[in-house]
């Protein structure tokens, strides 16, 4: 399975495409990278470069999947405004490529990745690299939240997946106890 993990920014955008050949198998990371828009273009030029970047790095990796870390409520309503903005146009790109797409937050990556919710930076970059066994430490710190985020996927979306199939099995066998 092939998931593409993103961490959202106006400013960069993490990315990261992973590939486990099966459940419990060692996750290889087939390609990474930073979309980066400069702060002197209109924030509909940057939106347009992000969604144009993605759609590329989703078109040339096919992955069935996006891991997407959700918006981190910071102090500065401007950042977090421009970071939603930009986790807009990833959505729509994923959703236009027909991806399965599944939001997590910081602390549930952190604590599903490294076993803590408030693991920092340089601790997840560290235990990104061990996981992935990369020989260098994933730079910038956008792309190893992507990793993290494609990490995080890979161990929670067969659980999600077994949770949502018995919470439909539960629905079935409740509507027929109604019919009844």
């Amino acid at each position: 399975m092939k998931i593409l993990g993103i961490d959202p920014g106006l400013d960069r955008t993490g990315w990261a495409v992973l590939e486990q050949s099966g459940p419990g198998a060692a996750a290889q990371v087939l390609e990474s990278g930073l979309i980066h828009t400069p702060k002197d273009l209109a924030l509909e030029k940057r939106l347009s470069a992000i969604y144009d970047a993605l759609a590329l790095v989703i078109d040339a990796n096919r992955p069935q999947a996006a891991a997407i870390e959700e918006v981190f409520f910071s102090k500065r309503a401007d950042t977090q405004a421009n970071t939603t903005h930009a986790r807009g146009v990833i959505l729509l790109a994923c959703e236009k490529k027909s991806l399965s797409i599944c939001a997590y937050n910081p602390r549930e990556i952190k604590k599903t990745v490294s076993g803590n919710g408030g693991a920092d930076k340089a601790q997840m970059q560290k235990i990104v690299q061990l996981i992935l066994g990369l020989k260098e430490i994933p730079q910038p710190d956008d792309v190893a939240d992507a990793m993290a985020a494609a990490l995080c996927h890979l161990r929670l979306a067969p659980m999600r997946l077994a949770f949502e199939k018995a919470r439909g099995i539960n629905r079935h066998i409740e509507a027929k106890a109604r019919v009844k």
